[in-house]
């Protein structure tokens, strides 16, 4: 596999108190199936949408309890030059480049916003191999935000973004890029977030049925937090799994309105 440009979301994954509970939740929802725990490496648990690798589970490290969250990783092909990169642009490293046998190496970092993400150079892990459009494939990501300078500058200066406005009064929108394609979005968060909720990355998974998986999710204990609304990208709804982490479903098959237009950011 030809590595990933510098800054391509790579790989996502959790911690969980509860792994069991994690993975029935998603196994019901994305229709995951998972590997045999790894002990070597904190009972690391893999997840595959049909047969390719997705996303994995974890649970917290001692010391590390508190509410699960989805991390999302970027690819690098050298992890201790892009850390001095985040330090040098006002990040912060929470966990050391660090080698994971051969699998890779990785970093945990925040961004001057407060949002949590992880680099990933990749060894015989090369990252996600679930293709998008596959069903329970990560699909997006978003950064939100309540300040939107700080991630605006933080990220194209650490990974070579380009950037594009979205020309929308409801909405502040930005779509981060490497050449054409499009890797990570910036929201600014509104009113409707209620003020504890800190700035996060948000990440997508792809469905069938945006609706079904809905159904699916509430019936196993997670809130729906937006949604579902039918949208030029697809069908989507924004849910908070039964531990508290955050993601969104989307039904890219299924969708409405005209792409919106975007303006070029100097």
């Amino acid at each position: 596999m030809a590595a990933k440009p510098e800054g391509t979301p790579i790989w996502a994954d959790a911690m969980f108190s509860d792994i069991e509970g994690a993975k029935n939740f998603y196994g019901d929802v994305l229709g995951w199936t998972f590997g045999e725990s790894s002990s070597e490496y904190g009972n690391y648990t893999q997840a595959y949408a049909n047969e390719k690798a997705a996303a994995a589970v974890v649970p917290p490290m001692p010391g590390q309890e508190g509410q699960s969250q989805w991390c999302l990783y970027f690819a690098t092909s050298d992890a201790d030059a892009t850390a001095a990169r985040i330090r040098e642009n006002g990040g912060e490293i929470l966990m050391e480049p660090m080698a994971v046998g051969d699998f890779g190496s990785m970093c945990l970092a925040r961004e001057p916003g407060g949002a949590v993400f992880g680099l990933w150079q990749p060894g015989t892990h090369e990252g996600f191999e679930a293709p998008m459009e596959e069903p329970g494939a990560y699909c997006w990501g978003e950064v939100f935000t309540r300040e939107r300078d700080k991630p605006d500058t933080f990220f194209p200066a650490v990974f070579g973004y380009g950037a594009k406005q979205m020309e929308d009064d409801a909405v502040d929108f930005r779509i981060y890029s490497i050449g054409e394609d499009m890797v990570l979005g910036r929201m600014v968060m509104t009113d409707e977030f209620p003020p504890e909720v800190p700035s996060y990355i948000n990440v997508y998974f792809t469905v069938e049925n945006c609706d079904d998986a809905v159904a699916r999710a509430t019936k196993q204990g997670a809130v729906l937090r937006f949604g579902p609304m039918t949208s030029p990208f697809g069908r989507f709804a924004a849910l908070s799994d039964p531990q508290g982490a955050n993601f969104s479903v989307i039904d890219v098959t299924t969708t409405e309105g005209e792409m919106p237009k975007t303006t070029d950011v100097p």
